[in-house]
């Protein structure tokens, strides 16, 4: 099957609403002759139900694009509908593509943060190096354990995570780091590292862990906190899109056409986030952290 709406994107000419460097239309256009190539991740069915599918895929992408820029947690709206649209797919090839789009909405997300919020490198680059070796081991030792445990754990962590904000009436209000120096710098990687392993081992949450970790650790607000977690978590995806690209487990087509939608919704999430601030970011985690409780509670006990 050959999909002409590769095509159809590269002859957009309009801005996105936000100018920064990696633009939708841009990235439209490098990737416009690459999602005209076959599809082939199952027997791909016939006229208007093939459209239908890579419209809902587009549509997920763009949802979660928005998500993720804001606080994390896109995953649970894409990997789903991949996982419904490809139900015989070897999973971590669903997983694998889900990267690539993952790690391009991040990025423009974490670009356009830079762009109107300070960024403290001093914290962020020690967390995201850390988080990129040890979210490749995780990817590499998750082929070699079993992770029920893991599974089984997750909506208790959550839980304490959410009522942790929820009693905290000023958490993440403001914004006074409190760490500098080597303290600043083993926290970081310390915080990377954790979450990377926890992100190449499992996955779910990896976002909105981040920014909770950012504000309690760090003192950051929300919005400081989601613009320090995005450059943290494109090295997590990017370690482990180098894994599953490694192992041949990526639909590469799929995932560049879906990271155009990605970066759209990354880009109308970032402005949301700065428009209404560290309170809006606070509200949307915390509705992200309930769903998150909902779907790995269902996962780990009721599946």
């Amino acid at each position: 099957m050959v999909l002409p709406v590769g095509l159809l994107l590269s002859g957009f000419r309009h801005p996105p609403l936000l100018p920064i460097p990696c633009s939708v239309s841009a990235l439209a256009a490098a990737v416009g002759v690459a999602v005209c190539l076959p599809l082939s991740p199952r027997p791909a069915p016939e006229g208007r139900a093939a459209v239908l599918d890579y419209l809902i895929l587009c549509g997920a992408a763009f949802v979660a694009g928005l998500i993720d820029a804001v606080v994390g947690g896109g995953g649970l709206v894409l990997v789903p509908t991949l996982f419904s649209v490809f139900p015989t797919t070897t999973p971590a090839t669903l997983l694998g593509t889900n990267k690539v789009t993952g790690v391009m909405g991040t990025s423009a997300a974490a670009i356009n943060f830079a762009r109107k919020v300070a960024v403290r490198w001093s914290t962020v680059t020690p967390a995201a190096m850390a988080a990129f070796a040890f979210s490749f081991f995780g990817a590499y030792v998750v082929t070699h354990i079993p992770t029920d445990l893991i599974r089984k754990a997750l909506p208790f962590v959550l839980i304490a995570v959410a009522l942790y904000t929820l009693k905290k009436k000023d958490f993440g209000t403001t914004h006074a780091p409190t760490l500098s120096g080597s303290r600043e710098i083993f926290y970081a990687a310390l915080i990377g590292g954790a979450v990377g392993f926890y992100d190449g081992v499992f996955g779910p949450g990896t976002g909105s862990f981040l920014v909770f970790l950012f504000v309690r650790v760090f003192s950051y607000d929300f919005l400081s906190a989601s613009a320090a977690a995005k450059f943290v978590n494109v090295a997590t995806n990017l370690a482990a899109l180098c894994w599953f690209g490694y192992s041949g487990h990526v639909i590469w087509q799929l995932g560049l056409l879906m990271a155009v939608f990605n970066v759209a919704g990354s880009l109308v999430g970032t402005k949301l986030a700065m428009k209404h601030g560290s309170v809006f970011v606070r509200k949307l985690f915390l509705v992200v952290v309930g769903v998150l409780i909902l779907k790995s509670g269902y996962d780990a006990f009721l599946r």
